[in-house]
């Protein structure tokens, strides 16, 4: 069961956030791709300051969301502030929704959720500080470890990594959830 995902960061991506699951999904025999505006490499936030350099395996200007399985959005304060005000990220999340493939948001990830439309009506979690824009937007927000809702995953901080990337491939396995 051959699986390819994308993961949308760009610079200021908290690293355990998405090294995590990048790692957990390949440990799975699937593809994960880190998918950005940028071209070359991102440079992560680890915790208090800048992390290592990640190679982008794709351009988000040549990719579209019908090539993967899933989506994967990592926190950082700085990665999701920049993706929710970039159209063409915001399509590309939007589509994954549309064509009912799962999603996977971790800690300020649900960010780029609410700019792009998706979380009305919605049970999700995330960190603390943007709980209040979730539920602006319409989700039904809950401090948990991790919330699963129709395809969409969600989790609070790197602590809750164990419960995300778990549920991240339960759902992954499953597939398309109309």
């Amino acid at each position: 069961m051959s699986k390819k995902i994308a993961i949308l960061a760009t610079n200021g991506f908290e690293e355990s956030e998405l090294k995590s699951p990048k790692e957990y999904l390949e440990e799975q025999g699937w593809t994960a791709h880190i998918v950005s505006p940028e071209s070359g490499t991102i440079k992560a936030w680890a915790e208090k300051d800048w992390g290592k350099e990640y190679r982008v395996d794709k351009a988000l200007d040549e990719v579209n969301a019908s090539e993967y399985d899933a989506l994967v959005l990592p926190g950082g304060v700085i990665n999701p502030d920049q993706l929710r005000t970039n159209g063409q990220a915001l399509s590309f999340v939007k589509d994954f929704f549309i064509q009912n493939k799962p999603v996977a948001a971790i800690c300020h990830g649900p960010q780029v959720l609410i700019n792009a439309g998706v979380v009305n009506g919605r049970h999700v979690t995330s960190v603390s500080s943007i709980s209040q824009d979730l539920i602006n937007a319409g989700a039904h927000w809950e401090d948990r470890e991790v919330i699963v809702d129709n395809g969409l995953v969600t989790s609070r901080t790197p602590e809750d990594l164990p419960a995300f990337n778990a549920k991240m491939v339960e759902e992954i396995k499953e597939g398309k959830h109309i």
